[in-house]
């Protein structure tokens, strides 16, 4: 039994071990947990890891020799204790999550120090960005021939009966949310057959992306316990609603939102204009971090609100940016980035759209107009004189955007962004040309 003050509160808490939790490039949340009577051991210097994490695509334990990250090599996965919590649906175990580092310093390939790089620039130009993940996800149960799944019910958007339904898992999830300090604001069953969608209060970036990584561990585990399966997969069926995990974001100076200033273009300010100009300017890059699977790409499609056109508009759920209404304001104070999706590492994600909206803000990039129509319906020559493009209809085409797109791989910096297109190159060669059921027998419980 250890005398470390950390490990006498645990120990009286009942917990026997602490998982320190990474998220690698192929966004598969991974951990080492600690037991608790070796804690003083591990408290400051946290546990050991290889290099090679760090190279692993999403189809197998395996490095992908293109990352230059192999068999030599150890990573210290060093413990943030401030984002400590015990897990209400395993109370024996506590959750923490780690940072990367080697030789005494930041690893260059960490995730979780990209973004916050990517915060500390903001700083430096005096701005906050506050955000949350909005995520949906699908209850599955097995098949009557234990083979496959289903979804847990047959509703529609909305649904009472979809409520009563899984009131249960859905309260407890609530409930265990609640308890890890991720205070939910709405639930509703949404389109699909079995598809939710629970949104918690925005935080701080650092905060909002390690939220996300706890979010998904909760809803899945949860769901578990009550004989169901939870997937963010994008795309489960074909005839059914994909699930996307829509990005809120909101600039803050000295402590006081600024999204608006009430100017004429949608009540922006000329920060907020600029950062969404940079977020769309860097759109189709971008796409190989918001939206870095093959299934992602099943489900943006034109006319299934998921952010396929290069746009932004007032209250409106085509768009890739959406700048929500809200009638107990005169102006808005947050907007929505509708391209993402729940494959994505959400400290790459969201670090990638910061770098996009800062360099629009340090080059002072124009914002068109908003669009107040289905882009999808315009003609492509009136979408072409607007400026309204069509985004990459595949991974293969976002890596590509991302392997030109300078801005982004120097935020990323040589390593992180080597490695990180090293393995999503490996991916779309493995699974360009599956068919959707062959996919979705892989990624369902990855994520």
């Amino acid at each position: 039994m250890s005398d470390h003050p950390r490990s006498q509160s645990l120990e009286a808490a009942g917990v026997k071990f602490i998982r320190v939790l990474w998220c690698d490039n192929a966004n598969i949340i991974r951990g080492k947990a600690i037991h608790i009577g070796a804690l003083s051991h591990h408290c400051e210097q946290g546990v050991g890891i290889s290099a090679a994490q760090q190279a692993m695509p999403v189809m197998y334990d395996a490095p992908v020799a293109e990352t230059g990250l192999g068999p030599v090599g150890e990573v210290r996965l060093i413990p943030d204790w401030s984002t400590l919590n015990v897990l209400p649906y395993a109370p024996s175990h506590a959750r923490v999550m780690g940072d990367m580092v080697k030789d005494g310093i930041a690893w260059s390939f960490c995730p979780r120090h990209f973004l916050k790089r990517m915060v500390a620039d903001a700083s430096s130009l005096g701005l906050e960005v506050m955000a949350a993940f909005e995520n949906e996800f699908y209850l599955l149960r097995p098949t009557s021939d234990g083979i496959g799944v289903e979804p847990a019910d047959n509703t529609v958007f909305a649904s009472t009966l979809a409520m009563d339904s899984n009131l249960k898992v859905i309260d407890e999830i609530a409930l265990a949310l609640v308890a890890q300090a991720m205070p939910v604001e709405q639930y509703y069953p949404e389109s699909g057959p079995g598809q939710h969608e629970i949104s918690i209060r925005y935080t701080q970036a650092m905060s909002a992306a390690d939220q996300q990584i706890a979010f998904r561990e909760t809803v899945r585990a949860i769901a578990m316990r009550h004989g169901l399966k939870a997937s963010f997969l994008p795309k489960i069926f074909a005839d059914k609603a994909g699930s996307g995990c829509h990005l809120h974001l909101s600039l803050w100076q000295d402590g006081k939102n600024i999204v608006s200033d009430g100017s004429k273009v949608g009540g922006l300010s000329q920060i907020a204009q600029a950062f969404i100009a940079g977020i769309l300017n860097h759109l189709p890059a971008l796409m190989a971090l918001t939206t870095p699977c093959t299934n992602s790409y099943r489900r943006i499609r034109p006319h299934f609100w998921s952010g396929a056109f290069r746009c932004w508009g007032i209250d409106n759920r085509e768009a890739a940016v959406r700048v929500p209404t809200d009638p107990a304001v005169k102006s808005p104070t947050n907007f929505e980035f509708k391209t993402v999706d729940a494959s994505a590492n959400p400290y790459l994600a969201l670090g990638a759209v910061i770098a996009a909206g800062l360099d629009g803000v340090k080059t002072h990039l124009e914002l068109g107009d908003p669009v107040a129509v289905d882009p999808g319906y315009l003609s492509e020559s009136e979408r072409n004189l607007r400026g309204i493009d069509l985004l990459p209809t595949n991974l293969g085409d976002a890596i590509a955007h991302l392997t030109r797109d300078d801005i982004l791989l120097t935020a990323l910096g040589s390593d992180l962004a080597n490695a990180y297109l090293a393995v999503r190159k490996a991916e779309w060669e493995a699974m360009k040309n599956m068919e959707l059921e062959d996919e979705v027998k892989l990624l369902l419980e990855r994520y």
